[in-house]
């Protein structure tokens, strides 16, 4: 059993997606997947050149990160797993706007404390928050953001990079297929990058 750490914010459409395709890797190869917790708001505070809908878009991006942060704190890693998918099914499908109804509503569905959504304003947790989004993102280096994934190889070597960014979200063995190829690639020694530019936006299914 490989284990395969992810770290998302869960606002962000592409880590949606790629969480999702993480969950379908799991159905077809013999992968566990551990969710973790970063922040956009906080990977782009104080960065200059922004354009104008993305600084706004970053405004109330700290409210899910902390619950979610929170939740862990409490009842352990396990629970970001369901925690994760009831926050992004409100967010990506249901369009459910940020703040506390969405927060209770889905802590309320994987049988957690309504009471967690309070943190969503305070910093109570933020130190905790921050280790978790350098503890993913450091390893990457380049301020990349998500999602970020790490697997630790047979021999121990940590391959931790940025992405795949996809969409819409690849099902069954052709999930798997695609894992396979990031293996490989990622894993080459002196590997760096591969980009394309995104011809259509996220589609969250």
């Amino acid at each position: 059993m490989t284990d395969v750490d992810m770290w998302f914010d869960p606002r962000c459409p592409w880590a949606w997606n790629t969480s999702r395709w993480l969950l379908e890797v799991e159905r077809v190869r013999d992968v566990r997947v551990r969710f973790h917790v970063m922040s956009l708001s906080v990977l782009n505070d104080g960065r200059e050149g922004l354009e104008e809908w993305y600084r706004e878009w970053l405004r109330p991006g700290l409210g899910p990160v902390r619950v979610a942060v929170a939740a862990e704190a409490a009842h352990g890693n396990d629970v970001l797993r369901d925690l994760y998918t009831a926050l992004g099914n409100r967010i990506h499908h249901q369009r459910t706007p940020i703040g506390r109804p969405l927060y209770v509503d889905a802590l309320t569905e994987v049988g957690l404390p309504a009471e967690l959504a309070d943190v969503a304003d305070t910093t109570d947790h933020d130190e905790a928050l921050l280790a978790s989004h350098h503890a993913g993102l450091d390893p990457v280096g380049e301020d990349l953001g998500t999602p970020t994934i790490h697997v630790t190889g047979a021999d121990g070597r940590l391959n931790a990079f940025f992405g795949p960014v996809l969409t819409p979200v690849p099902r069954g063995e052709e999930a798997g297929r695609l894992w396979d190829g990031v293996l490989q690639v990622t894993g080459a020694d002196g590997f760096f990058e591969l980009k394309r530019g995104r011809t259509r936006p996220p589609i969250a299914r």
